[in-house]
Order: structure tokens, then C-alpha cells, then sequence
């Protein structure tokens, strides 16, 4: 079992930077694909970015090149650097962790971090 613990939403203006943090407990962590996925107000959740073990990257279309996902596993923390945000940036952005490799769905899912652009 591992826990995710988001961190890092707020209130921003269009064209600025958040950093997101997804804090997971167990040491297993370095073996676990992370994900980051985002739900709008009245819309279905929607894939991000995710990382896999051996850092390999994909990212929505929507935010490539803009938004960049990392992992520390040292402090069992996955990041989701967001740069020149745009409202419809604002979402709440959850994280979610699995260790399977044949599998492309995530078993565990933090509670969620609302991050809001202005415009």
C-alpha cells in the first residue's frame, strides 16, 4: 500500500509557475510509474504527464512544453513543474502511483491539489 500526499496548488496569474509535489510513503517508491492527472469543474479527469521507473516522460499534448514531471527518489517525492499556466490550467491535479508493468491504470491516487489560473 502506498499513500500520496499532494502539495503545492494555489491561486496564480496567467503566464506564471507552480511547482506540485506528490510525497509517497513506502520505499518502494523508486519502482512505482507516477502519474499526474487533472479534473476541471464539470469535466472528466484528464492524463497529465507520468513518469515510469526509469524516467521515461510522456506528456498530454496539452501541456507539453510547458510543464515537466521529475521524480526524487531519495525522498520519494514526484514533481510536476508547471510553467506559463493558462486558465485552463485550473483543475484539481491529482497524483497516482503503480508498480505494475504490464499495466497502464494507477492503484493508488493522492487526494488531490486545486490549482487556480487567472487570467
Amino acid at each position: 500500500q502506498v499513500q500520496l500526499v499532494e502539495s503545492g496548488g494555489g491561486l496564480v496569474q496567467a503566464g506564471d509557475s507552480l511547482r506540485l509535489s506528490c510525497a509517497a510513503s513506502g520505499r518502494a517508491f523508486s519502482i512505482y510509474r507516477v502519474g499526474w492527472f487533472r479534473q476541471a469543474p464539470g469535466k472528466e479527469r484528464e492524463f497529465v504527464a507520468t513518469i515510469s521507473a526509469t524516467r521515461i516522460t510522456i506528456y498530454a499534448d496539452s501541456v507539453k512544453g510547458r510543464f515537466t514531471i521529475s521524480r526524487d527518489n531519495i525522498k520519494y517525492t514526484a514533481y510536476l513543474q508547471m510553467n506559463s499556466l493558462k486558465p485552463e490550467d485550473t483543475a484539481v491535479y491529482y497524483c497516482a502511483a503503480d508498480p505494475r508493468l504490464s499495466s497502464s491504470d494507477y492503484q493508488f491516487w493522492g487526494q488531490g491539489t486545486q490549482v487556480t489560473v487567472s487570467s
